[in-house]
């Protein structure tokens, strides 16, 4: 576990922001199909290494959804994570709008690089590329970084870096904690998929100084709408 400033988020928080009902995605996407994925994974892993890495740097440390043959840390060169993409649907609603976990240009983001096991190619590309990209509308958020591991300097696959074709809230990171504390749609609340975040960092002993700071404002904001 991390040695930085305590986790204030917790549990207790997640369960004080009230559910909300709302669409899992946008209504007017047209939703990725088996054979679009797979058309997908070929041009995105053409000429790339085998086994194909991965890095995760949000949901994907604590959830990953396919399966893993080998994994190590990594830094993405020249990311930061950012919670940048505004959401009304997912752990979002119209009413209660929510924010999407990003990597935006520039410094530096700790996170994980998993290779897909050999032999899952195709089912687990199919099931990354339907999680992280979902529709036709989303499909260009996929590209290759620069991560340093312990083996040096290396290519992985990664997602919203630097989105393109989603709307982008640019807000403080006080507005950012607002909006995230009130969140909620149909797969849950911004302050759930926070918390959970932060404890997957933690679990790997890494700290993230603007998620720390976020998961902080976001509990006393939960704790504030409660008095």
């Amino acid at each position: 576990m991390t040695n930085h400033c305590p986790i204030i988020l917790s549990d207790d928080h997640v369960a004080r922001v009230a559910s909300a009902t709302g669409p899992l995605h946008d209504p007017r996407w047209r939703m990725l199909e088996d054979a679009d994925l797979d058309l997908l994974a070929a041009r995105l892993t053409q000429d790339r290494p085998r086994p194909i890495p991965v890095f995760a740097y949000g949901s994907l440390i604590w959830n990953p959804g396919f399966d893993i043959q080998s994994r190590r840390r990594a830094t993405a060169i020249g990311w930061h994570r950012s919670f940048s993409i505004s959401l009304d649907h997912f752990r979002g609603s119209p009413e209660r709008p929510g924010l999407m976990l990003a990597l935006a240009s520039g410094g530096s983001c700790e996170g994980l690089v998993f290779e897909i096991a050999e032999g899952t190619e195709m089912q687990s590309l199919r099931a990354i590329l339907r999680r992280e990209l979902v529709a036709h509308e989303l499909a260009a958020n996929a590209r290759w970084i620069e991560v340093e591991t312990q083996r040096g300097r290396e290519q992985a696959l990664t997602f919203y870096a630097d989105p393109v074709d989603v709307q982008i809230a640019e807000l403080t990171v006080r507005e950012q904690a607002q909006r995230l504390a009130r969140a909620a749609g149909a797969a849950g609340s911004g302050a759930e998929y926070l918390l959970r975040t932060v404890l997957g960092l933690a679990e790997l002993g890494i700290h993230d100084e603007y998620i720390w700071t976020l998961q902080q404002l976001v509990a006393e904001e939960i704790e504030a709408g409660d008095s």
